[in-house]
């Protein structure tokens, strides 16, 4: 046993006992074959010799209990690399975590995959070079890249971490498997059809360090209430264990909407951390409830606003003295407008209030879109790389949009400006975002799926 691993014990009993016996036995042994060696009969000094030992050997072992007992990895020490994680800045939580070194794309092996329920699947993903993996904030997201037969190119897309254990040797990405979209001629999801049906244990996936800014901060002690519906409940279980894991006493609202039981994933797992956390506490509602669904859900209907105020609300109050607390969303875009409005409504600032979609949602009618260029005059938009000028006018779309349009085929996954894929160097001129980004994006760079050309004049890295 060595020095570092008796640091390791957390029981300071335990610790002790180990560090008297390891430097007892450190000192007794030599000392017993020094008596030995020097053992004579008519040597007068044997049984002092004997008795200095045995005083050598109780002592050291004292010392050893004492050094043992002080040594232990201090809370300090073990949440060290927590506390390097979160930096606050202003109003934002600015992620400082290492990657090891790691980068860019990394080879991970598909070690595990549990069907959750009858449209998500959960892949368990260890990197193929057995090196370790850099922790990540509850909410952020791994970007993977898939070879799909029948594409022209590699599919890029982004999916939350739906796990958090300090013991990190695998990442767990939970994927709701995309049908067609009723009445459009749209295809399928073809990244999540192809991992449900194509993607199995021994599997080798292409993936990013984490990253994203939707993470929860885990040394405040506001309430907090994550609320999603579908496979919004990813980045949610993340959250949850990671509060009851290293702030257990804040107090923690789990609610969540879902068509039915079967497509209610994880819900033996959420109610194991609330059985075992008096501070979780959950609401499961099912809008379409079936029979065989009695007693594992407590309300019909959805998650909106008026069940935060007449439920979440009052218990708050009385727990917490307050009904002020954080709030993360994540769910489709309909789901999450609607919680926006009514909590605004209600009184809560908007910066109380985080969201996550990867889905973008479909404007109003009356949407007025920021202040992007309404004017008809054309703007030369040149792709450097490509070595192709074309001209763009406000109705060709984004700068993404016109790129594919022209035969370019850059890199994307959320088309929201949520993970930042499709980042791209600007030499010359402006553009301006319809939406603010979510991803961090690097001076010189713009996000080109939620931007439009600003200046007469635009020069892109592509």
């Amino acid at each position: 046993m060595t020095i570092e691993s008796i640091r390791e014990i957390s029981n300071p009993i335990l610790r002790a006992i180990a560090a008297g016996i390891v430097v007892g036995s450190l000192v007794t042994i030599p000392a017993a074959l020094a008596v030995q060696l020097v053992k004579s009969p008519k040597d007068s000094n044997v049984e002092s010799n004997s008795q200095l030992a045995v005083y050598a050997s109780l002592a050291s072992t004292a010392i050893g209990a004492a050094i043992g007992l002080g040594s232990g990895k201090r809370k300090d020490d073990r949440e060290r690399s927590l506390d390097d994680r979160i930096v606050q800045t202003n109003d934002s939580v600015a992620i400082a975590s290492s990657n090891n070194g790691w980068i860019d794309w990394r080879k991970f092996i598909v070690m595990r995959k549990v069907k959750e329920s009858d449209g998500i699947t959960s892949f368990y993903l260890h990197p193929e070079d057995n090196g370790s993996i850099p922790d990540f904030m509850p909410g952020q997201f791994l970007t993977i890249k898939l070879d799909i037969p029948g594409q022209s190119k590699p599919v890029i897309r982004t999916y939350s971490l739906s796990d958090y254990d300090r013991s990190l040797m695998n990442y767990r990405l939970s994927i709701k498997r995309e049908p067609a979209p009723a009445n459009l001629n749209v295809s399928h999801g073809i990244a999540s059809n192809f991992m449900h049906d194509s993607i199995h244990e021994d599997s080798i996936i292409w993936v990013k360090p984490p990253a994203g800014k939707f993470v929860l901060d885990l040394h405040s002690p506001k309430p907090a209430v994550l609320i999603s519906n579908g496979v919004g409940i990813t980045p949610m279980i993340a959250m949850a264990k990671a509060v009851i894991l290293l702030n257990p006493l804040r107090q923690i609202w789990f609610l969540h909407g879902a068509r039915d039981g079967s497509n209610h994933a994880f819900r033996d797992e959420i109610n194991g951390l609330c059985a075992s956390n008096p501070n979780l506490h959950v609401i499961y509602c099912y809008s379409k409830p079936t029979a065989t669904d009695t007693g594992n859900y407590h309300q019909q209907g959805y998650v909106d606003s008026a069940l935060i105020q007449n439920i979440v609300a009052p218990e708050m109050q009385q727990l917490c003295g307050s009904t002020e607390a954080d709030y993360f969303l994540c769910g489709s875009p309909s789901f999450m407008d609607a919680l926006r409005t009514g909590l605004r409504a209600w009184g809560v600032p908007d910066s109380n209030v985080l969201f996550e979609s990867f889905a973008k949602a479909m404007p109003k009618a009356s949407q007025v879109v920021g202040n992007i260029t309404t004017s008809s005059d054309a703007v030369e938009v040149v792709f450097s790389k490509s070595g192709k000028t074309h001209t763009w006018n406000p109705v060709e779309g984004t700068i993404l949009d016109f790129a594919e349009a022209n035969g370019l085929n850059p890199d994307y996954s959320c088309r929201a400006g949520v993970c930042g894929t499709c980042a791209c160097r600007i030499a010359t001129g402006e553009v301006e975002y319809e939406e603010e980004p979510t991803a961090s994006v690097d001076p010189g760079s713009v996000l080109i799926c939620i931007s439009k050309p600003k200046t007469a004049r635009v020069v892109l890295d592509l």
